[in-house]
């Protein structure tokens, strides 16, 4: 059976990376914070995979801090920095990497989806079984995972980081004379909402990383609550 691998595509957290929408209501230090919490479960999801695993920081000079991410995983990871222009063409080049080196069936993940579950994992695999492509849409039109069995059609020309996104992915690679799978709708870390929502889609969430996640969000955003004094 052909093995299936999990490709964590990730930025190092760090102070006016990322998540600027998220420091712009919880301040640059919350969005650090929050930002490597997010990490933390999508590493979560990486040792319980069954299967390879390949990290993909965004930056090459950051690849020797994504190989110490999974000490304990050392012989079962590899790590592939991004190269090239945007988004899409940074997937295209790590994928056709990553296939030109023997694997083929692929499942990426961004490192803002806490709400991904094994249940999720498990209709990814299930699902690559009779369809080309797997997409788990976000309610804000992106997408919080996308896998495939076969090289992805040109990706440059997407619309990154728009609600149009998910559907102009799904009929790029129709498009191309590949099935789509969807599956149901989840949700991504972007915005204030996203993570006053964290606290209840985790409240009954067991797993570790998740439970840190949870408090901290609850945190941030109860220091955030705005004080009402009575005289």
């Amino acid at each position: 059976m052909t093995e299936t691998a999990l490709v964590l595509v990730c930025k190092r957290p760090s102070s006016g990376v990322g998540k600027q929408r998220i420091a712009a209501t919880f301040g640059r230090e919350g969005a650090v914070r929050i930002a490597e919490a997010l990490l933390a479960c999508a590493l979560e999801d990486a040792r319980d995979w069954s299967g390879p695993v390949v990290v993909s920081p965004a930056d090459p000079p950051d690849c020797g801090w994504a190989a110490a991410l999974l000490p304990q995983l050392s012989l079962e990871v590899r790590v592939e920095s991004q190269k090239g222009g945007n988004l899409g063409q940074r997937l295209n080049a790590l994928d056709h990497k990553l296939r030109g080196d023997g694997l083929e069936q692929l499942v990426y993940i961004g490192s803002d989806s806490p709400a991904l579950s094994p249940k999720d994992y498990a209709e990814v695999r299930q699902a690559l079984q009779n369809h080309d492509v797997v997409l788990k849409p976000a309610a804000d039109g992106g997408v919080v995972l996308m896998a495939s069995r076969k090289q992805w059609p040109m990706l440059s020309a997407l619309p990154w980081s728009t609600a149009r996104l998910g559907s102009t992915l799904a009929h790029c690679c129709r498009a191309a004379g590949q099935s789509v799978a969807m599956l149901t709708q989840g949700f991504d870390v972007d915005e204030k909402e996203d993570v006053l929502r964290l606290a209840a889609v985790l409240k009954t969430d067991q797993r570790p990383a998740r439970r840190e996640l949870c408090l901290l969000a609850s945190d941030i955003v109860r220091m955030r609550e705005p004080v009402h004094v009575q005289i």
